[in-house]
């Protein structure tokens, strides 16, 4: 068999292949999170949220909703070498994102069942 003939039933089989991936994995939610900031963000946002006192003064301040808030963890980023990642039981985490052209920073304590936002700051 000739190499063009080779590479030919090779991308034939490739696009086929592509197509049922697209087509059985198309309507699932499904999620490629393997690195530590995507995982990181994807737990915090599944759990319940809480609101330290600090942080809602912070968000009546600014005019932010718990959505905004929300959006704001799942579109950040998190600063691992400002984090408390060694601790036993509840995680500190520093995310950094941007709100209108200004920089936010937000500390989640993640534990177990739930993460606390306890300071929201805009700069």
């Amino acid at each position: 068999m000739k190499l063009i003939h080779r590479i030919g039933y090779y991308l034939g089989g490739f696009s086929i292949g592509l197509i049922l991936l697209a087509f059985f994995l198309g309507g699932k939610k499904t999620s490629c999170s393997y690195g530590p900031n995507a995982r990181t963000i994807k737990n915090i946002s599944i759990k319940k949220h809480f609101y330290s006192e600090a942080t809602e003064n912070a968000m009546k301040t600014y005019s932010l909703d718990t959505l905004a808030v929300s959006q704001l963890i799942k579109t950040g980023d998190v600063n691992f070498s400002e984090s408390d990642t060694k601790s036993e039981g509840c995680k500190t985490y520093l995310i950094e994102n941007e709100l209108e052209e200004k920089e936010v920073f937000l500390t989640v304590k993640n534990c177990d069942s739930s993460a606390t936002i306890q300071s929201l700051i805009i700069k």
